[in-house]
């Protein structure tokens, strides 16, 4: 190769390696910084959705508040008029209503109602179901019978209804408690005092928890408000029911009055509660034999069995059926 012509190529190689040197080295000033404006970005945008979720959710709150108030009046006569907050309500009923989330005299007013009228309904249901419906040949005592056992069903209709309520409320706090535990250790030891601490703890935690957000923000709401800081973690234990929140709760109110600090005691209790949430993932796991063991002999078993014996017995049979003709 000519010696000017392999000088011209070096050369050129050697531009074009100092410009890709110059523009690698340049480039990100040119470009700026994209990671800020891109968390910028996505704090922008949660920020929106938070907000339509919120108005989603407060109109929705009004239209059933406003159809709530047109309902209950009439539940609200019928109360007062037999009195029946003092024959079927008691302490124990109203505070199962308020950790099952129904709070306030309306959710009380419909639970006393339903009390008193379902077995009512349930009665005329079954009388209609025993008497004309159905085909049962039975006499019309056992019938009669037979409606007042759907009647006594209407009875414990409403205390179940809200003790389910109660166990999956409770179920979605005990699942969500102990990340908000960490979320809470990292906003106390970044300097934030215990009521802003609970108030972004619920923002964070509305969509893995909306029960557990909404009781933090109770919390945080009663200790603005209250004058005895101690009630306001009291009340959020008695309105969970569960012993790791009153826990958390005492640690809270030992730290509030000797002045402690919490993050070693939420470390530790975040912890627990996780080591609790897999105790109790272990438990169900280890139960799931005993519980398969009834589908398996129902189900899995005839089909073995006849997959197993079905050869064989159309064999005999085709053998018998052979030496019969």
């Amino acid at each position: 190769m000519d010696p000017q012509i392999l000088q011209y190529v070096v050369a050129g190689l050697t531009l074009i390696a100092v410009s890709a040197t110059v523009l690698m080295v340049a480039l990100p000033y040119i470009q700026g910084d994209r990671l800020q404006s891109r968390m910028k970005a996505a704090a922008t945008e949660r920020d929106r959705l938070r907000r339509e979720a919120r108005a989603r959710l407060e109109q929705e709150e009004e239209r059933k508040s406003l159809r709530g108030q047109e309902s209950r009046a009439y539940m609200r006569d019928v109360v007062r008029k037999f009195n029946l907050r003092k024959a079927l309500a008691d302490d124990k009923a109203i505070e199962k209503l308020r950790m099952a989330g129904f709070r306030g005299e309306a959710p009380l007013t419909v639970f006393l109602f339903a009390r008193a009228t379902l077995p009512f309904l349930f009665f005329a249901l079954g009388l209609v179901y025993f008497f004309i419906v159905s085909d049962l040949q039975y006499s019309t005592l056992t019938k009669f019978l037979f409606s007042l056992m759907v009647a006594y069903g209407g009875i414990f209709a409403p205390n179940l209804f809200v003790s389910n309520r109660l166990q999956k409320r409770q179920e979605s706090i005990r699942l969500a408690w102990p990340d908000a535990l960490d979320l809470m250790l990292i906003c106390v030891e970044s300097g934030m005092s215990i009521d802003v601490t609970l108030k972004r703890v619920s923002d964070e935690i509305g969509a893995r928890s909306p029960e557990l957000a909404e009781e933090l923000v109770l919390t945080s709401a009663e200790l603005s408000y209250l004058q005895d800081r101690r009630a306001a973690f009291e009340n959020l234990g008695k309105r969970t029911g569960l012993e790791m929140v009153k826990a958390v709760m005492t640690s809270l109110m030992q730290a509030e009055k000797y002045g402690t600090s919490l993050g070693t005691s939420l470390r530790t209790m975040a912890k627990e509660s996780r080591d609790e949430r897999m105790t109790a993932a272990e438990k169900k796991a280890a139960a799931l034999p005993p519980k398969l063991t009834v589908p398996m002999i129902l189900f899995f078993m005839p089909a073995l069995f006849a997959v197993i014996m079905g050869p064989a017995i159309i064999q005999v049979m085709a053998t018998n059926f052979s030496a019969s003709h």
